[in-house]
């Protein structure tokens, strides 16, 4: 058996996998709150304890008898680990993370150690998502461009690129070696944000007011939806009172997501606008940086929420905007992550191959 993990600021999915070879589903899965916890170890060792065997219940035919309810119950046997990989939302070196919005340290080491097995692999949390990428089926993704026909992640001839936008911003890239892909971390998520038109710019110098450093992440994520709307009501002054109040007691961007799809508020539309046309320039910009012929995948949490807004051409238009490289970028598909589980999956997915070289 193996133990994969998703390991976020806000929740930790663990899961059992019995993957061998081909993609499997989960044995066991569980998701928790990761603020409830002091330690990933914490977390697994509530994840493989045991559950507790439900109590007899007599029946007519069966007379409960003096001996019958003094025997113990039978109790389950915790699972045999042979192999561990975790994706973290934070930087690893040299298998090490302290995670960007947790106040936990991990170590592969340590893990092991707790886990009494030989490895545990640690991934940056967009490496464990590239790893789940390449095992995804061609339904879990919506497809916002074509692209060149003859390109696609089955040849792994030329590199492909992951953005993905949640709690925070992440990205990968993954380079073919004619054999198969091989992906790479990175913490593209945290350079400078680049505006592109004036709107931007007065958006860039509104931020700057607040961080010293204004990332792509401060734009690109929850709570950088947020931040563009807060920009564009202290400039246009239009927010309808009933807005604010929602906002005030709810989730802010998950507010301003599905009011700005209904068509409720013209102004949680343009921060819908804005989001969209800095997400497209910035998976723009990775695509060249990476050369990903092969194509640019979307993942994260908040892109499959908002396929209607990323399909209308807003997103596609900001992609391709690069001057004389637009011929090019045209050529490169891109495609929307939907399965929520892909990090999770390619966190299991390096385990399988840990558990599979150690039996070699």
């Amino acid at each position: 058996m193996i133990l994969a993990g998703d390991i976020g600021g806000t929740k930790t999915i663990l899961a059992l996998f019995d993957w061998k070879h081909e993609r499997v589903e989960p044995v066991r899965e569980r998701t928790f709150a990761s603020a409830d916890f002091k330690s990933l170890e914490e977390v697994i060792d509530e994840f493989l304890r045991p559950p507790e065997p439900p109590a007899p219940v007599p029946t007519d035919d069966e007379p409960t008898t003096e001996a019958a309810e003094s025997a113990p119950p039978v109790q389950e046997e915790p699972p045999v680990i042979e192999t561990a990989c975790f994706g973290v939302a934070g930087p690893i070196i040299e298998n090490r993370c302290k995670t960007t919005n947790l106040p936990w340290v991990m170590d592969g080491t340590a893990l092991a150690a707790h886990l009494k097995i030989k490895q545990v692999r640690l991934l940056n949390d967009l490496e464990a998502t590239a790893y789940g990428l390449l095992v995804l089926r061609p339904d879990e993704c919506t497809v916002l461009n074509a692209g060149a026909a003859s390109r696609g992640p089955g040849q792994p001839t030329a590199a492909m690129a992951l953005i993905a936008a949640g709690t925070g911003l992440g990205e990968a890239i993954l380079y073919g070696d004619g054999t198969r892909y091989h992906p790479m971390p990175s913490e593209g998520g945290h350079a400078s944000f680049a505006p592109t038109s004036d709107l931007e710019i007065d958006l860039l110098r509104h931020l700057r007011s607040s961080y010293l450093h204004v990332s792509y992440e401060r734009v690109l994520s929850g709570a950088g939806l947020h931040a563009i709307y807060e920009f564009l009501r202290d400039t246009k002054r239009n927010e309808p009172t009933w807005l604010a109040e929602r906002i005030k007691v709810s989730d802010a961007a998950a507010v301003i997501a599905e009011v700005g799809l209904a068509g409720q508020s013209e102004l949680c539309q343009q921060a819908l606008d804005m989001f969209a046309s800095i997400y497209g320039a910035e998976a723009g910009n990775l695509a060249l940086k990476a050369l990903a012929l092969n194509g640019l995948y979307v993942g994260g949490g908040i892109a499959p929420k908002l396929i209607p807004k990323l399909k209308d051409g807003t997103f596609m238009r900001a992609f391709v905007a690069k001057g004389r490289y637009k011929t090019l970028l045209n050529a490169i598909p891109v495609r929307v992550i939907m399965n929520p589980k892909t990090a999770l999956l390619g966190a299991a997915s390096v385990a399988a191959q840990l558990r599979q070289a150690q039996a070699a």
